[in-house]
């Protein structure tokens, strides 16, 4: 029996097997389509050598501008079928919620909160520059999977609450950026709305795609924002968000997913490949070809040696540097590859971000870098999680928030009508 979580998606699954474009240049050896249901990618879907021939064999497909641009279209429209975001809910006022602002040595941390359906919460913190001005980029920070709040002090070192990401935002606020750090569904202020399982749900795919297109809207509604410098950063599974939301929003101007675009892996989550965004009966795209929408804006991919990120400076960034070219771009894309180091947004990771965004969005790396030159992080302070809660008991969550998925999707569903 199919699960009832997916069956809502098996009439937009039926509409992608009506082809206007051919498989044929796939190579052969991809696992079988399933008798039945949705087709899903999910983990090491492909073997390392298998995603290196695919690459090799969309580029011989693809070979020029206008055939690559014609797939495109084509698979942005088959990601948006496969996720369920066709249509896209209508947009309804978000309702913002900013509050419990601090001030930092260069920076300002406040609590937000807003309705990216009637109801239902994206919660997260806004980083800004103590010195406003006129004109600011922004940034959309988005994080990993973490594991499993047990206890209270677990929040402390959890996903949108950890030292890195405090790191990251705070550095970037300092030169320069207006900063939104928000929680994975399930997440963070999210387990106190929908609970921590609701994260495992196929739904989780579509409602954090449309949060972070929320998200957008919400930076973009304050004063000073620049629309023409906006980026999205994130690792492993926020790489995933990352390159997603690059690929689906025009608005996104630079991306830089860290330790996540591969060929061969395709997300080990429900939240990245628990609906059938890759393969249909017309159209297959590994995470690097969706990473490639994004041509000819500004990308960065980050890169180790300890996961399976460990090829891309010989099958994904080649790749990507091929699909830019057709634009005249090759030198918008970029890899910084780590090989002695592991699955993480660590210092060296965090470094390379600044210095790409620094570049792109014109900020100020002299905010965040000593006198000899190497980035310093120690100007930024690591709150613990429970100033970083919006929701707590002096602001306690709103009478009419809606407090389970399902109620969730019976909202986000109805928006699409």
């Amino acid at each position: 029996m199919r699960p009832r979580h997916l069956a809502a998606l098996l009439p937009l699954v039926l509409m992608s097997a009506l082809p206007s474009f051919a498989v044929s240049w796939v190579p052969e050896g991809l696992p079988p389509l399933p008798s039945e249901g949705p087709v899903l990618c999910q983990r090491n879907y492909l073997t390392p050598e298998a995603g290196a021939q695919v690459l090799a064999a969309a580029r011989k497909r693809f070979g020029n501008r206008a055939d690559w641009e014609a797939y495109a279209d084509h698979l942005r429209s088959r990601i948006r079928e496969g996720a369920g975001l066709v249509p896209y809910p209508r947009r309804t006022p978000l309702n913002p919620i900013i509050r419990s602002k601090r001030t930092y040595d260069g920076y300002t941390v406040e609590n937000v909160a807003f309705e990216s359906v009637p109801g239902y919460f994206v919660t997260g913190n806004l980083y800004r520059p103590l010195a406003s001005r006129p004109s600011m980029p922004a940034v959309l920070a988005t994080h990993g999977h973490a594991r499993p709040i047990a206890k209270p002090e677990d929040y402390d070192n959890h996903a949108r609450f950890s030292p890195s990401m405090q790191a990251r935002a705070g550095s970037l606020a300092r030169m320069g950026a207006v900063v939104f750090a928000l929680d994975m569904v399930g997440y963070g202020d999210s387990i106190a709305l929908v609970g921590q399982e609701a994260h495992r749900r196929p739904f989780t795919f579509p409602l954090q795609a449309w949060n972070a297109m929320r998200s957008l809207d919400f930076l973009l509604s304050l004063e000073g924002v620049d629309p023409q410098r906006v980026a999205v950063n994130g690792e492993s599974g926020g790489g995933t968000q990352a390159f997603v939301l690059t690929a689906l929003d025009p608005r996104v101007t630079v991306s830089a997913p860290v330790v996540m675009v591969s060929a061969h892996f395709f997300g080990g989550c429900a939240c990245e490949s628990g609906v059938p965004i890759h393969r249909s009966a017309d159209h297959f795209a590994s995470n690097p070809m969706i990473a490639a929408l994004a041509a000819p804006r500004p990308q960065l991919l980050v890169s180790v040696g300890g996961d399976w990120t460990l090829n891309t400076p010989r099958v994904e960034y080649p790749f990507l540097q091929h699909i830019y070219g057709y634009y005249g771009a090759a030198s918008r894309v970029s890899n910084v590859h780590l090989p002695d180091e592991g699955h993480d947004f660590g210092p060296s990771k965090r470094e390379a971000t600044y210095r790409f965004l620094a570049a792109q969005l014109g900020l100020d790396l002299g905010a965040v870098t000593n006198a000899a030159g190497a980035i310093d992080e120690s100007k930024v302070t690591i709150e613990k999680a429970g100033p970083l809660h919006v929701f707590n008991a002096d602001h306690p969550i709103p009478a009419h928030a809606l407090r389970e998925i399902e109620k969730v999707e019976a909202v986000f569903r109805e928006l699409q009508r």
